[in-house]
């Protein structure tokens, strides 16, 4: 994968990792993201950035884009989440309140 799309691909994976399907019900990322059931209840903010990223790697087999490119390089803004979150070195307090900030969002 390029790095243009590392950014949307690690936002996806922090999203999925705060949302109540993980955190909650104890489900892994890709059951969430699979099962009709459980991608229902997915906040609006994690669609949003699934869709986001499936752009990007869409856009960088698209022809029309081979010359203005696909987007601009990784910035490395979710690395130190993503990073917390995958060995969960991280507070479930503070991840709790993140999701109900999301649901909240979400409700709106």
């Amino acid at each position: 994968m390029g790095a243009s799309c590392k950014d949307q691909k690690k936002a996806v994976a922090v999203c999925l990792q705060r949302s109540p399907c993980v955190m909650i019900e104890r489900n892994t990322p890709q059951q969430c993201i699979d099962d009709p059931n459980l991608s229902k209840d997915l906040p609006e903010l994690c669609i949003a950035q699934m869709k986001a990223f499936l752009d990007c790697k869409r856009g960088m087999v698209d022809m029309t884009k081979r010359f203005t490119g696909n987007a601009p390089l990784s910035t490395g803004r979710y690395d130190q989440q993503y990073e917390n979150l995958c060995s969960g070195d991280f507070n479930p307090r503070e991840e709790m309140q993140k999701l109900r900030l999301l649901n909240s969002n979400q409700r709106d």
